[in-house]
């Protein structure tokens, strides 16, 4: 589709020079051995605006081209950024020459350093013109690895190289990113703490935790590769709900349980009768089907986030790796703080339970409310 697009901006840029062909630059990196070299190609129309020259086409002339430089690279210097594995790069500006069948100037860089396992770009280079594109084009040992189309509502890039250290880069950046997208979700983290408020053995939590993994690594892989994708404005509401109905589940379990014994991994309950039954443990089946509809809200995030092509397993792999690092640190601090709270006082644990799920079943409502009704599940 991106070539589609260039081929098509080729085109336009091709008319009368009489007006404004395309709101396009062109940003070709370059990586090799060697290191980072690059071309910065800008329309004279757009330069002679933010430069205050009258007639752009003057601008053509080498000698014009050659005394504008400073200015130009002045004006421009500010609106790119590079960044090698999370470290901003220092672009070094070469000479200027022109493309007159392009009606655009060319600045040459360099950037010190050697090749890089990550690239992050930012550019937004014309401000003044709302629709004007930057069109980005990454090399790697002479072979075009990556494109992208930067404008006033996607102004960054990533780029991940071909090799065991890109591997690596993308590794870190999507562990990190997943712990970190469960860390600030509240509702998924209240989702895992319903489950996990009735308590259990060890073996009991670890099949909950590993049937939701299960869940939401399958609709995530799905929703980023973009083989099912379903609209946020459904998703958002239905993870509230998956939080309400964990929360009364517990609270149907605790309902016959007697203040002074504990809901243990079998979920013995009092019947309303006064005779003792056995409850089913459906909390691994909840965490694996509900799973599946937070999956959807975890890629809406990680698309946001932006996946690299050329590395989508690794970055998938990744995230949900972060994800489930991030899950066992939420599992292993609640669970610890439940269990110490069943030591002191068994009693003190069901009230703990039973206060907890009913705040579990609030915050979801709220949430779901809020979601149809205020945001639209956006």
């Amino acid at each position: 589709m991106i070539r589609l697009l260039l081929a098509a901006a080729l085109l336009m840029w091709a008319r009368p020079a009489g007006a404004h062909p395309a709101p396009f630059s062109y940003l070709d990196l370059h990586l090799d051995s060697s290191g980072v070299t690059g071309t910065l190609v800008v329309h004279d129309l757009d330069a002679a605006h933010d430069l205050n020259v009258a007639a752009a086409d003057t601008l053509l002339d080498p000698a014009v081209a050659a005394r504008v430089r400073d200015m130009l690279v002045a004006l421009l210097s500010p609106r790119l950024a590079l960044s090698f594995d999370g470290r901003a790069a220092a672009v070094q500006w070469g000479a200027v020459d022109v493309v007159p069948d392009r009606q655009s100037l060319r600045l040459a860089f360099t950037v010190a350093g050697a090749k890089p396992a990550r690239v992050g770009l930012q550019a937004y280079l014309f401000p003044y013109d709302p629709i004007h594109q930057t069109f980005v084009n990454i090399y790697e040992d002479g072979a075009l690895q990556h494109q992208a189309i930067l404008d006033v509502t996607r102004q960054t890039a990533d780029y991940y190289a071909g090799t065991t250290q890109g591997r690596l880069a993308v590794v870190r950046t999507f562990v990190l990113s997943g712990i970190e997208h469960i860390m600030i979700g509240p509702d998924h983290i209240l989702f895992l703490v319903g489950l996990l408020l009735l308590g259990g053995s060890l073996s009991r939590l670890a099949l909950i935790v590993t049937a939701f993994t299960i869940g939401h690594s399958l609709t995530l892989s799905l929703a980023a590769l973009d083989i099912v994708s379903p609209p946020s404005r459904y998703i958002e509401p239905l993870i509230a709900l998956t939080i309400v109905v964990v929360g009364a589940d517990n609270v149907l379990v605790l309902r016959g349980t007697p203040f002074d014994s504990s809901p243990d991994s079998e979920r013995l309950a009092q019947g309303r009768q006064g005779s003792t039954r056995q409850a089913s443990d459906i909390r691994a089946w909840l965490a694996a089907a509900f799973g599946l509809v937070h999956g959807f809200g975890f890629a809406s995030v990680l698309k946001e986030f932006g996946l690299p092509q050329a590395a989508l397993g690794w970055s998938l792999f990744a995230f949900n790796l972060g994800v489930e690092l991030g899950q066992l640190v939420i599992v292993g601090v609640v669970a610890t703080v439940l269990e110490l709270i069943r030591r002191r006082s068994v009693s003190w644990s069901a009230r703990v339970a039973l206060a907890g799920s009913i705040c579990v079943i609030l915050a979801g409502l709220y949430w779901f409310v809020e979601r149809v009704f205020l945001t639209g599940g956006a």
